[in-house]
């Protein structure tokens, strides 16, 4: 079975509800514990382009704020259903996602 680490930045305000809603969905187990997550602070940066609707910022402003960086893993069956759990609880218009697959030998 294909296995996951999953990365998403988002504002430290709302790191709660989106480990909640990733662990809702599936993710973060590992062997035998369940919620598995680790979290990192991070500087963010991004201009956001005409037609955009920035949680943050201006458009056309470059910007640099801190955010969080979770990360959790889950199996790739559950990756789409993580993935939209995420979306529904993120803040941004444009929430970074990374599916990355592990090697497990």
């Amino acid at each position: 079975m294909t296995r996951l680490k999953i990365e998403i930045s988002v504002p430290e305000s709302h790191v709660e509800t989106v480990i909640e809603a990733l662990h809702a969905a599936g993710a973060g187990r590992v062997g035998g514990y369940t919620r598995c997550s680790s979290i990192w602070k991070v500087t963010g940066n991004w201009q956001a382009l005409p037609g955009s609707q920035p949680y943050d910022g201006e458009v056309g402003v470059v910007q640099h704020s801190e955010e969080c960086r979770i990360e959790s893993v889950c199996d790739a069956v559950q990756a789409r259903s993580v993935q939209q759990a995420v979306r529904d609880a993120h803040p941004y218009e444009e929430a970074v996602i990374h599916f990355l697959p592990l090697y497990e030998p």
